[in-house]
């Protein structure tokens, strides 16, 4: 039966532009191209097709297909991370910034939010507020690895996909129970996607009536004199 919107896939991919990979869930494939980060969660992912989990190319071409399928696609600015706009290449004073700007480096900029130090010059730091791979057309080799319908893997999906971590999750008739480890409400990327993850997962998932977040902490042991 061919993939549609709305179906859950468990997918793997690379991402390349001119032969150089900039995005992939194959560990092997992360550490050759020199972009792996130790703090990531290899494999494949598991996404909603049509929800924009992966950029529009992808999430388009992977809708028709079949469970197994492996294939390769090429993907206009368009339809990857948009065209190039020169009017979000701006430049500021030094006294802006709190911190040396150095080239290369990202900064945050409050009207604009944040983009790259492209040059510095004399007084004045140009920043680029483009995505890094805007304008660039994008090469995709993909695997959909199979569907996946039990709903509590759905939600784990989402939780992977948006948090970067796998939590404690049950769901037990119709109701959903994440137990959150101590310290998670320092994590800036949790707190961040939490009420995205929750508001998708009733979008999503319709087997899902009831979310519930709980913290547990236990007493510390004492150290013995």
């Amino acid at each position: 039966m061919s993939i549609k919107e709305g179906d859950f896939i468990r997918l793997s991919y690379t991402g390349s532009t001119n032969g150089r990979i900039f995005d992939t869930t194959d560990e092997a494939s992360a550490k050759s191209a020199g972009i792996h980060s130790p703090s990531a969660i290899y494999g494949p992912v598991t996404v909603c097709v049509g929800s924009k989990h992966v950029i529009l190319g992808l999430d388009e071409e992977v809708a028709g297909k079949d469970a197994g399928s492996t294939g390769t696609v090429t993907i206009a600015p368009e339809k990857g991370f948009g065209e190039r706009d020169p009017k979000r290449i701006q430049s500021f004073p030094k006294s802006k910034f709190k911190e040396k700007p150095v080239r290369g480096t990202t900064v945050k900029v409050d009207e604009m939010g944040e983009g790259t130090v492209i040059d510095v010059i004399g007084a004045r730091v140009i920043v680029d507020f483009n995505a890094p791979l805007a304008g660039m057309t994008l090469d995709y080799k993909y695997t959909i690895e199979e569907q996946v319908n039990d709903p509590l893997e759905q939600f784990k999906g989402l939780i992977r996909l948006y948090a970067g971590k796998d939590l404690d999750t049950t769901l037990e008739d119709g109701k959903v129970t994440i137990n959150l480890p101590p310290g998670i409400t320092y994590d800036r990327r949790w707190l961040l996607w939490r009420s995205r993850i929750i508001h998708e997962g009733f979008e999503l998932i319709k087997d899902i009536s009831e979310i519930t977040l709980i913290e547990n902490f236990k007493r510390p042991e004492k150290k013995e004199e």
